[in-house]
């Protein structure tokens, strides 16, 4: 069984096929989240010499030079804040460094000096007797600016096991090493800024943070905007072009898809499904990038200031990413749900709609709304389910977070007060973590809307994963019908249905005739007349097309040689000519108007304010079913095919239309090889061969002389059906 992160491989890898052509875009994507992440560090990285000008601790120089010497050194020291000069013994607080630490493999530990430890002369700026005072500022200036790799003179006074400070000064020699490249880079690119602590030094030194903050977060901001829009573009050009290949590709799929699965949910599928997968796309390459490179770069800069305390924060990261995978999963299977919910809603909508003219004469609104009102519950049980799981990851998550961080605060605290950790340090910790915690919130739904996302991604790709119609590699072509067409112990039934349809049914049809299928409703006439176009394949037996197999040849070159009218007419959003020419699309437009005329069509369409050029709407607005039937019969005739089929063409057509129509497609019958399926027996009677079908078989065949007298069926079916 796959676990979670081997479905969202499995599920959106497929989707990167469509992200990845976008490669230059890709790389600005990871280019500016790289970028936020910098420059977010930064931003809160001017927090912490801010709050030690502002506070009075020490000059941003002299907290530069601070860290340069302990990062040179390996060394921590103390700078005395504002209560220590209040303090009784302060005399001499200003004139000395306090060693508070030394890394035990260090050059300075080796060289010998140790905790608490008063630096109080170092390499150029020495005291030459005791009586001397030098201020901490310039002694740590003097550390920080030494010469790489030399032995260095520093001055200290010890401090003996009950406190007490010693009067002798020490002489330590201590090797210099060599100075960490990004500190002095800092070091360089700070020369401008005063060491002294004075009241306009300090209003300059803070007027120069605010700016350097002002120019990162304008640079975040447009690095944040390119990532934002090129993230987007490319999401909404891979989902175009997502769209476009799964909709082509169901135009590929063999008829009993649609038949079992339902058009409405397919709809749905290329719709809702892909919409939902774009949103889960988008966050990939949206929030998903840009929250965690900041989470990461706060936490660099926690790490930075104090890595236990930071580490203690970091334990409720096992919980979140096991939470995060048990809610990820409940979504995903919610969604799933929901997904097929909205499929439902929208058949319903479709069908209410497309037949609103029936429920309104049968009075039937009521029963509508209720149907509608049931589907639409379920619906909103599903997705709510979905808001339900959704809503408590973040707070749940929160909750974690906030007894991990109070657990860091608290010995944060105590560290304070204990003097190992310096205020302004600790303030810039808490911002660090909180904004830490707060970018890691705003991920914290990234893995439900993933797995949502995954839920309609696995929808769309069982549209495209199932097989197009089949066709031999290497299918033959087929022309024009020269000899015959034939059925043989044809069986067929539908997809999730086991009760034949067709059974055994066996027909021949020779070229040039014009055949016509009569039988009751379910007989199976239509059925067999759409086994010709391969709309659907025989469960057993063969249709045979010029002695070939039909499953042997092209679905393309078979389907050229057939021209269809069926009674459903089906017209499309765009001009009465292309309608027209939907066939042929290389037609001329004198080709067009020719077939249009032969079709009796001509003489409504030039009438029109714009003639050939009128849009036949969505639901057929402004034209007649006779008139829609004629544009269809025209299209036909246009295509000029050896094979016609009719399947109750005449259905919408009143009596002066079939008169003009009967006689077009007399004509247009003439050498050709015609199937013709109606109720209406004056187009019946005139066939070659009439051929009776019941309960899928083929149970008489003749003319319609010989069928009234032998076939008591095919008699009742014309008394009845001509006579009223």
């Amino acid at each position: 069984m796959l676990n979670a992160g081997e479905e969202f491989v499995k599920s959106f890898k497929r989707l990167f096929a469509y992200i990845w052509p976008q490669k230059a875009s890709l790389l600005v994507v990871c280019v500016t989240t790289l970028m936020i992440g910098v420059l977010f560090f930064l931003s809160f990285a001017t927090i912490l010499p801010l709050l030690k000008v502002m506070m009075g601790e020490e000059g941003l120089r002299g907290w530069i030079d601070r860290s340069v010497c302990q990062k040179q050194y390996e060394v921590e020291f103390y700078v005395p804040g504002k209560a220590d000069f209040l303090a009784e013994d302060s005399d001499h607080i200003a004139y000395y460094i306090l060693v508070t630490s030394v890394k035990e493999d260090s050059a300075a530990y080796e060289a010998g000096l140790r905790a608490q430890d008063r630096i109080v002369g170092a390499d150029t700026v020495l005291l030459k007797d005791s009586s001397d005072k030098i201020l901490s500022p310039e002694l740590m200036k003097a550390l920080a600016n030494s010469q790489e790799n030399h032995d260095m003179v520093v001055q200290v006074r010890r401090t003996d096991l009950q406190g007490i400070v010693s009067e002798k000064i020490e002489t330590i020699i201590v090797p210099t090493g060599k100075k960490n490249l990004l500190m002095g880079a800092i070091q360089d690119a700070t020369e401008f800024i005063p060491y002294d602590q004075s009241k306009d030094a300090v209003a300059k030194t803070v007027v120069i943070i605010i700016l350097a903050m002002g120019v990162v977060t304008i640079f975040r901001c447009l690095a944040t905007f390119l990532h934002t829009y090129i993230g987007g573009k490319i999401v909404q050009t891979a989902i175009a072009n997502l769209r476009t290949d799964v909709f082509a590709h169901s135009m590929t799929l063999p008829m009993g898809f649609f038949s079992s699965e339902g058009t409405s949910d397919i709809t749905s599928r290329l719709i809702n499904d892909i919409a939902g997968t774009s949103k889960g796309l988008k966050i990939l390459l949206g929030k998903a990038l840009r929250e965690p490179s900041k989470a990461i770069a706060t936490l660099v800069l926690a790490l930075a200031i104090n890595w236990q305390l930071t580490l203690i924060f970091l334990t409720s990261a096992p919980a979140v990413i096991v939470l995060a995978g048990v809610l990820g999963r409940k979504i995903k299977k919610a969604t799933k749900r929901s997904l097929m919910s909205s499929a439902l809603v929208l058949g319903k909508l479709q069908e209410a709609m497309n037949a609103i003219g029936v429920v309104k004469v049968y009075n039937r609104q009521e029963y509508e709304k209720d149907v509608f009102d049931d589907v639409n519950k379920t619906y909103l049980r599903r997705i709510l389910k979905v808001t339900k799981v959704d809503a408590a990851t973040g707070p749940i998550m929160e909750v974690i977070g906030m007894v991990a961080g109070s657990a860091a605060m608290i010995l944060g605290v105590y560290w304070v007060m204990n003097s190992n950790m310096e205020s302004a340090e600790f303030f810039t910790l808490l911002v660090a973590l909180g904004a830490t915690a707060e970018s890691s919130r705003k991920t914290s739904d990234i893995w439900n809307k993933v797995q949502q996302a995954n839920a309609a991604a696995e929808r769309i790709y069982a549209v495209a994963d199932n097989p197009s119609e089949t066709e031999k590699p290497n299918a033959g072509t087929t022309g024009t019908l020269k000899e015959s067409i034939e059925f043989n112990d044809v069986c067929f039934s539908y997809p999730k249905s086991d009760k034949p349809v067709l059974d055994g049914v066996n027909l021949t049809i020779k070229a040039g005739q014009t055949v016509a299928v009569v039988g009751p409703n379910g007989s199976g006439k239509t059925t067999m007349i759409n086994l010709l176009p391969r709309f659907y394949d025989p469960s057993a037996g063969q249709v045979i097309f010029d002695g070939k197999d039909i499953k042997d040849v092209t679905l393309t070159s078979l389907r050229e040689q057939i021209g269809m009218v069926s009674q459903q007419v089906v017209t499309f959003n765009d001009t009465v000519a292309d309608n027209i020419g939907y066939g042929k699309l290389d037609a001329t437009r004198e080709e067009v108007v020719a077939a249009a005329k032969r079709a009796f069509a001509d003489e409504f369409i030039t009438p029109l304010p714009d003639g050939y050029e009128t849009i036949i709407g969505e639901h057929n607005s402004g034209f007649s079913g006779g008139q829609l039937q004629r544009i269809v019969i025209a299209r036909a005739i246009l295509k000029d095919p050896s094979i016609l089929i009719l399947d109750e063409a005449m259905s919408q057509v009143d009596a002066d239309s079939e008169a003009k129509i009967h006689n077009a497609l007399s004509e247009l019958m003439l050498d050709r090889t015609c199937l013709v399926i109606a109720h209406r027996f004056s187009t019946i009677i005139s066939a070659d061969s009439i051929v009776v079908m019941n309960h899928g078989k083929v149970i008489a065949q003749g003319v319609h002389e010989e069928l009234v007298k032998d076939c008591p069926l095919y008699k009742s079916l014309y008394e009845t059906q001509i006579i009223h």
